[in-house]
């Protein structure tokens, strides 16, 4: 059985106190490895060792920074084919996900910001008898906490920029899904990061991410993970005063109008539903669905998702692979029953699936449902699963004001040919995030992040660079 270390000044060791938590294969639901349930003296062994390091590392040029980021980056595609295969047994996502999207975008991320450290320029401001110029420092120790749904995609997308600003980072992976930003540390150290710079500790996150959180001298908290934590941390660090960067959850509309190029929005809209099995924050998982074209949609949406293959993520012909957790394979199956229970028909799946070999993998089938008000718990709540509702609208007004009616914005998609109507809905969408008739195209260097319980704070491009610097204005008179 294969035990995780955690990552403290360079090297890779054990927890302090010796004890692991059970790894498991969703796919089959059996227990494949052991992480460390690290706790405190661990948090501790990482802020010393991190601390240690900053001055050596924040005094680093930003050539010879950029340089051994870009080093990670190639060796992480150099690992394509052994750190995708260990993220699909990890998280139960199809094989040809993982090397299609996790791990090139893994080493995108650091390529950017190995990159986009070299072009992050401060500001002067010139009066009649003064100049003013600005600096851009990194803050020191940070902390960063991501999630089991997309385990390096997202872990890397916090610590590079946090590395590239010139911080030394305590880093915490989700225990559910760990083996890749484990496989990072050797990586790290090949690629030469110096010691002490990055530390990854491993383990639950009322041992780890609380400590994190809650360390009197880690300087800032960048978090992606449900709403419910979100909220603990910002409780715990605001009163701190830590600067704090929060993604969190979403319960995303599609609006689909009837002017829509309506072949292209049919295929996107299958992907946007139940790509990474509904396990995405972008995942739109409310379809609107203007009424003159809502019976030809149904008819097309179910026939399309009933094609669709669950089955073993290392099958290549497999669409829809397993849930990452027991537990969270148990939520998913709860919320199809409440929407049976609020009145909502179900069109496609709905079910439990145990393919030959993994009958005891945790499978559900994509799942469409119908019938439903948009006020509705399953309307209201975010599932994170392979299940979406369908609903049809007869006015723009309506549609709007149905997308804006849950507590989350993170993201939303609109498809139409109308490029008034386009700009007019966008400009009155309550969420960070707007694509028109595309779903999931992203340039590295726009912001990303959510409004209202979706989010605080904004990700991506020169604002990663921002949270990760503190701003200091210098003013000398002529």
């Amino acid at each position: 059985m294969q035990r995780l270390k955690n990552y403290i000044d360079g090297e890779l060791i054990e927890p302090t106190n010796k004890k692991y938590l059970d790894l498991y294969n969703p796919s089959n639901g059996q227990i494949y490895a052991l992480v460390p349930d690290s706790d405190a003296n661990d948090v501790e062994k990482a802020y010393q060792a991190a601390q240690n390091a900053f001055g050596g590392w924040a005094s680093t040029s930003i050539t010879e920074r950029s340089l051994i980021l870009s080093r990670i980056a190639d060796l992480i595609e150099v690992s394509l084919d052994r750190l995708g295969k260990a993220e699909s047994i990890d998280n139960g996502k199809p094989l040809t996900l993982a090397k299609s999207v996790d791990i090139p975008r893994s080493a995108s991320n650091f390529r950017f910001f190995a990159q986009a450290i070299t072009q992050f320029s401060s500001e002067a401001h010139e009066m009649t008898d003064a100049i003013n110029y600005t600096l851009r420092q990194p803050l020191g120790v940070v902390g960063t906490i991501s999630p089991w749904n997309l385990p390096l995609y997202l872990f890397t997308w916090k610590i590079a920029p946090a590395l590239a600003a010139g911080n030394t980072v305590v880093a915490k992976p989700s225990e559910v899904t760990p083996m890749t930003a484990y496989l990072l540390s050797s990586i790290c150290i090949e690629a030469g990061l110096p010691k002490g710079v990055l530390n990854i500790i491993h383990g639950d996150g009322l041992k780890v991410g609380a400590e994190i959180t809650k360390h009197p001298n880690i300087k800032a908290i960048s978090f992606t993970g449900s709403t419910r934590v979100g909220k603990e941390i910002a409780k715990v660090a605001a009163p701190m005063f830590k600067k704090i960067s929060l993604e969190m959850g979403g319960k995303n509309p599609n609006l689909i109008f009837a002017d829509c190029n309506y072949d292209k929005m049919l295929d996107t809209t299958v992907r946007s539903s139940f790509s990474n099995q509904g396990q995405i924050c972008l995942c739109g998982s409310r379809i609107y669905v203007e009424a003159s074209i809502y019976d030809k949609f149904k008819r097309d949406f179910v026939e399309k998702v009933k094609a669709l293959k669950v089955g073993p993520p290392d099958k290549t012909d497999t669409n829809i692979g397993a849930i990452v957790s027991k537990p969270h394979y148990e939520k998913v199956l709860s919320y199809i029953k409440l929407a049976k229970e609020e009145g909502g028909t179900i069109l496609s799946g709905g079910e439990a699936i145990y393919p030959k070999g993994h009958e005891e993998g945790w499978y559900i089938s994509p799942t469409i449902i119908g019938g439903l008000s948009s006020d509705c718990r399953t309307n209201q709540e975010e599932i994170f699963g392979p299940v979406v509702t369908i609903m049809p609208f007869d006015t723009e007004e309506e549609a709007l004001v149905m997308a804006n009616g849950t507590d989350y914005g993170l993201s939303c998609t609109l498809w139409t040919e109308n490029i008034s109507r386009a700009n007019r809905l966008a400009k009155s969408i309550h969420s960070g995030i707007v694509w028109i008739n595309t779903w999931m195209l992203r340039d590295l260097r726009t912001p990303f992040g959510g409004v209202k319980n979706s989010g605080v704070g904004r990700e991506g491009g020169f604002e990663a660079l921002r949270f990760f610097t503190e701003t200091k204005n210098i003013c000398i008179q002529y």
